[in-house]
């Protein structure tokens, strides 16, 4: 990992911004929400109390922030995003509940105005931890605030997405002069959009990534045969590519695409503009089935975070059925409990050298194998979702290791700010 403390105490003297107290507005927050819908309780009443009191005049900016959360947990996203920029118009900085009374670290966490999904779920990874956690929105418009509020360290958890663009540009320009440790810098963030990252990270000896192209949708429809817009279409086993929305998710409009006539029906279904395409690697095992991988990189560090199989390539973790079979569940956990002496060593050259890359304290990658036995990656990002929601009775060998996971982010934010301290010692 980037660590600018040696730089700091060598590189002339320049000023830094200054921090200081600032109000941050209490909210109930992504982590406490998030689980309530997954364990499906339903929303609609604490919607109704929070409503009644914006009615009542007595709501606080939080209890606006929480509103456009359920409202896009509930699924109405536009809403959702409405009341988001309503509150952040007058109110940009906010806590969320934090285990310890008083805190041992305080973090500042680093957002931009975008739907539930285009920020780092940081609550996540501090859940039952000692840490404050702190998120100033940093919107187009406003200048960061004068002082910054008081923190430890800082990360950015705004993703490489074109909503996010202006909060990255505005993080980016004040990075050289922030006070404290700043984590995932916006540089870095900026190569893990899916048409970036192949030129990052082509040519890595036992990494396979096909190349992902943006197109547009008048292309895509007078193409004949799409896999020729793609630089790396001889790789594959075949003409058949990969086809989604830009900036679409968890297998929204994503499809195989076997010729120039199928995408055309393909594109009489879909309302967006532009496309990411891809060629198709058919990662199948010899057993017929998918093997879809979520690794965690936290502080250079690999871990195993999830293991998905399914009789489809088209594969998340949802959609797998893992919780209705003993099978997958067994092969799941043996994946956790012997990846670091099994997987992550098969894969060291290749892990290293991407970790080595991408360069950031903390991201997420999704892989499989290909035929060839090399590690196939198809995305990497700093905003999916890394949690301990999932049934102990069902997955009991899953808190353990999102323990490890939550406890190494913890430790890596501990490092960077006892560090900082202790070059502030030693400057005195």
């Amino acid at each position: 990992m980037q660590d600018n403390l040696t730089a700091r105490a060598t590189e002339p003297v320049v000023e830094r911004l200054a921090v200081g107290p600032a109000v941050a507005a209490d909210r109930i927050g992504f982590a406490r929400l998030t689980r309530m819908a997954f364990e499906g309780i339903d929303l609609n009443p604490l919607r109704q109390s929070l409503l009644q009191q914006v009615a009542a005049g007595t709501a606080e900016a939080g209890v606006g922030l929480d509103l456009s959360l359920i409202a896009q947990l509930l699924g109405d996203k536009q809403t959702g995003l409405q009341i988001q920029a309503e509150v952040l118009a007058f109110h940009r900085l906010y806590r969320s509940p934090c285990s310890v009374a008083p805190p041992g670290l305080r973090v500042l966490a680093l957002a931009a105005a975008i739907d539930m999904g285009g920020n780092t779920p940081i609550e996540f990874l501090l859940e039952e931890s000692d840490v404050e956690l702190t998120t100033l929105y940093v919107v187009p418009g406003a200048d960061l605030p004068a002082p910054l509020p008081e923190h430890d360290v800082a990360i950015v958890v705004a993703s490489d997405s074109p909503e996010c663009e202006a909060a990255l540009e505005a993080i980016d320009r004040a990075a050289a002069v922030w006070p404290r440790p700043l984590l995932n810098p916006p540089r870095l963030v900026r190569n893990l959009d899916r048409d970036k990252l192949h030129g990052l990270l082509r040519g890595i000896e036992g990494l396979d990534i096909p190349a992902t192209v943006g197109v547009g949708r008048a292309v895509l429809s007078d193409c004949d045969d799409p896999a020729e817009l793609l630089p790396d279409a001889h790789d594959g086993e075949g003409r058949a590519v990969i086809v989604r929305p830009r900036g679409s998710h968890a297998g929204v409009g994503l499809a195989r695409i076997a010729d120039g006539e199928a995408m055309r029906r393909y594109l009489v279904g879909r309302p967006e503009q532009e496309f990411f395409l891809s060629r198709f690697v058919d990662y199948a095992d010899d057993d017929g089935l998918y093997r879809k991988y979520r690794i965690v990189v936290v502080d250079g560090r690999p871990f195993a975070c999830h293991m998905a199989i399914a009789d489809r390539w088209d594969i998340w973790y949802l959609n797998a059925g893992m919780a209705f079979s003993d099978a997958k569940r067994r092969e799941e956990a043996a994946f956790m409990a012997t990846f670091d002496a099994d997987f992550a060593v098969r894969h060291r050259g290749a892990l290293q050298a991407m970790i080595s890359r991408i360069g950031l304290d903390y991201f997420i990658f999704d892989c499989a194998e290909n035929s060839r036995g090399e590690l196939l990656v198809f995305e990497a990002d700093n905003t999916a979702v890394v949690h301990n929601m999932d049934s102990s009775e069902v997955f009991p060998y899953k808190p353990p290791q999102m323990r490890r996971i939550f406890g190494a982010f913890v430790a890596m934010l501990h490092r960077h700010a006892g560090r900082e301290r202790a070059a502030a010692v030693a400057a005195t």
